[in-house]
């Protein structure tokens, strides 16, 4: 139902930041998108006709607000979609992100003035079991709705409408969430909301207050409701927060800046790809290198399938993907052009991972020459070359030259990124496991031990190369 974080600083707020960043840049042609939208729902079994015509028809006739909360599929299949990260339903509704989001934004602004500075609302739903006990232990934490957040200032509504049903359910526990809402960090932090009972397609009703996506709480308390009917009912008071944290923005830069100029369902794969989703990202870019019929889009989704596959370990199809990009890129763009530099980088990274230590080596060698022509020395992306020259040395045996590849690696990173930046925690990794296989095991530890520390600030709790730090720590240590 919602994303529960664990840390006080959670890379969460980062990545759920950038991705809706990303749905919101994706501008697709509305009428087109309806009616690819209407085609989708008319293959899924519990949408009626009757809806999907009035739809089609009558579409611009409405506000987004209006469609939203009327009695129709919107919501229940764009909540979920959203919640699940559902990549297909993302794809059919990506138009009406855009549009809910834009309607919720132009209210924000027109009714400024007369919302208070600081003030209450309420909602009432349920929460399995497992999310609960994991709230319970993320007191202090923070917590983000990743849907579109329906509100109420009705305390009363909340908690006999929403909260007491959700118990009927065994596996549920009821919850009144009581949120303290304060305006200046909502605007600062493009969160909007907007008093929508007067726009809704059921007028006042509710007292609805209806939140953008992605809407982040701290979470402050959490206590039992007495109630002679059930002991699964639970008051947990949140506190809306900002993006001011200076740590956590210098990192949002950075891999702003590294997603590039991207359009907006290229960079939200390459988020997917971040947060550890790849089958989700694979699923994105084969609809989209489906439906393209441009040369640049080809090679840019190819490229993006083959990072993908690579992560997943199905190299044979990474390298298929990879070559298809390279020689597209190579009839429309110039013999140094930096696109050439990234395929021969991740072609080399290929044949790295399936043992051809040369021709990895032969492919790393040849994206750093291109790289080098076009940027200045300190320069992240001679950073990553470097690094991945040292794991082709260091996967050869030969540790003086990996050494040497990693340290280089480390200089720039240094200079060039943030010192919570994960590619940095890479670099550190590389250095310790070199120093591991040398039998310098304290080196070793103190270099692991920099990696672990930076992925723990920079990553999602459950990503696996935290699990993977960890690992290499414990095993230095064994051996001490």
């Amino acid at each position: 139902m919602i994303s529960i974080s664990f840390n006080r600083i959670d890379p969460l707020f980062m990545y759920t930041q950038l991705l809706k960043e990303a749905l919101l840049q994706i501008e697709d042609d509305d009428a087109k998108s309806i009616k690819e939208l209407v085609e989708y729902c008319h293959l899924q079994d519990d949408v009626s006709k009757t809806t999907l015509d009035k739809i089609e028809r009558e579409y611009r006739n409405h506000t987004a607000i209006w469609w939203y909360t009327g009695p129709y599929f919107i919501y229940s299949m764009l909540n979920y979609g959203l919640r699940q990260m559902d990549v297909d339903i993302i794809l059919k509704m990506g138009f009406f992100i855009r549009h809910l989001h834009q309607h919720i934004t132009e209210l924000h602004r027109e009714q400024q003035g007369n919302m208070p500075a600081k003030f209450q609302v309420f909602r009432g739903q349920g929460l399995s079991m497992e999310d609960f006990e994991k709230m319970k232990k993320t007191k202090g934490g923070l917590m983000s709705f990743n849907n579109f957040l329906s509100t109420s200032r009705n305390r009363e509504i909340s908690f006999n409408n929403f909260a007491r049903p959700a118990t009927n359910n065994p596996n549920s526990v009821g919850i009144l969430f009581i949120m303290n809402i304060d305006t200046a960090i909502c605007t600062k932090s493009s969160t909007p909301f907007a008093e929508v009972s007067k726009v809704g397609y059921y007028k006042d009703k509710e007292e609805e207050i209806l939140f953008s996506t992605h809407a982040i709480f701290r979470i402050d308390r959490i206590e039992q409701i007495h109630d002679n009917h059930c002991d699964r009912l639970y008051e947990v008071t949140l506190t809306i927060v900002g993006n001011d944290n200076h740590e956590l923005n210098t990192l949002i830069a950075h891999i702003r800046k590294e997603l590039g100029d991207r359009p907006g369902w290229s960079r939200l794969g390459r988020i997917l790809q971040k947060v550890g989703e790849p089958a989700k990202a694979e699923q994105l870019f084969q609809i989209l290198l489906a439906k393209t019929s441009s040369d640049e889009d080809r090679a840019e989704y190819n490229y993006q399938l083959g990072w993908v596959y690579n992560d997943m370990g199905e190299y044979s199809k990474a390298l298929l993907h990879y070559e298809k990009s390279l020689d597209i890129d190579k009839k429309i763009l110039s013999p140094n052009d930096l696109s050439l530099a990234s395929a021969y980088l991740n072609i080399g990274s290929v044949y790295y991972n399936i043992g051809e230590y040369s021709k990895a080596l032969s492919s790393y060698e040849r994206s750093l020459e291109i790289k080098k022509k076009a940027h200045p020395p300190n320069h992240p992306a001679l950073a990553f070359s470097y690094q991945n020259i040292g794991s082709v040395y260091y996967s050869m045996g030969e540790y003086s030259k990996a050494l040497s590849s990693y340290q280089q690696s480390l200089e720039i990173r240094n200079i060039a990124l943030p010192q919570n930046h994960p590619d940095l925690a890479s670099s550190y990794e590389g250095i310790g496991l070199v120093y591991d296989n040398m039998g310098e095991y304290s080196e070793a530890l103190s270099f692991l031990q920099k990696a672990h520390d930076i992925r723990e600030k920079s990553l999602p709790p459950q990503h696996p190369k935290i699990t993977k730090s960890k690992n290499n720590i414990e095993r230095v240590k064994k051996k001490m």
